[in-house]
């Protein structure tokens, strides 16, 4: 019998084109970033149990779809506690303008360096990475996951994220950018917050800001 592997899953929400990715292996399902739509993300994962909702930080195009998607799964919400508030704003007309679906819950889980979250043989470490906001994390596979690394809006192909909104600060994500370049491996493929994937050893190559 051929060995069944691990699934990425991508849907773009919101009016901003939110990637948000699940991670399916062994029947489990990991849902990273759903800012928008959660009961349709609830019905293009009910192939698997939704082990865990995370987001890698809290604006509301990154969040806005948790409160339909714990609904619809019963998986509890996973943010770094300095978050928390940011997302339970989602719901809200933004600094920018902008509100998305609904506020977020009450995180069932608070993120911290070093933790894990497991999802059939797949883990994913928090790495913080302050910087796009007070509470931005990182999420590096390993187990049947390694290899890939959900960064959301710290980094982009040949750039980073926005350090001009409230909570942003670009000498903390200058930090962590450095961290990345020296604790991801250069192989690992990076799943963005928006836009294509990109990898350590091109961003190494490439990205002025890692330079």
């Amino acid at each position: 019998m051929a060995e069944k592997r691990d699934e990425l899953r991508c849907f773009q929400v919101t009016p901003l084109a939110t990637n948000c990715y699940a991670y399916v292996s062994e029947g489990e399902c990991l849902v990273v970033d759903p800012g928008g739509s959660g009961a349709q993300v609830a019905e293009h994962v009910r192939d698997a149990r939704v082990t865990c909702v995370a987001a890698t930080h809290g604006h509301g195009d990154h969040v806005g779809g948790v409160a339909a998607l714990v609904r619809a799964t019963g998986a509890p919400f996973a943010i770094h506690a300095a978050d928390a508030s940011l997302a339970a704003r989602a719901g809200q007309m933004s600094e920018v303008g902008r509100s998305y679906d609904e506020d977020a819950p009450a995180p069932d889980r608070a993120l911290s360096e070093g933790d894990v979250l497991r999802v059939g043989t797949a883990t994913f470490t928090v790495m913080e990475t302050p910087g796009h906001t007070p509470g931005g994390v990182v999420l590096v596979g390993g187990g049947s996951a390694e290899g890939v690394a959900f960064v959301g809006d710290t980094l982009f192909p040949g750039s980073h994220g926005r350090t001009d909104l409230s909570g942003g600060d670009e000498a903390q994500i200058m930090a962590s950018l450095a961290r990345m370049a020296d604790l991801i491996a250069p192989e690992t493929t990076l799943l963005c917050g928006h836009g294509p994937a990109t990898t350590m050893a091109r961003e190494l190559a490439t990205n002025p800001f890692l330079r």
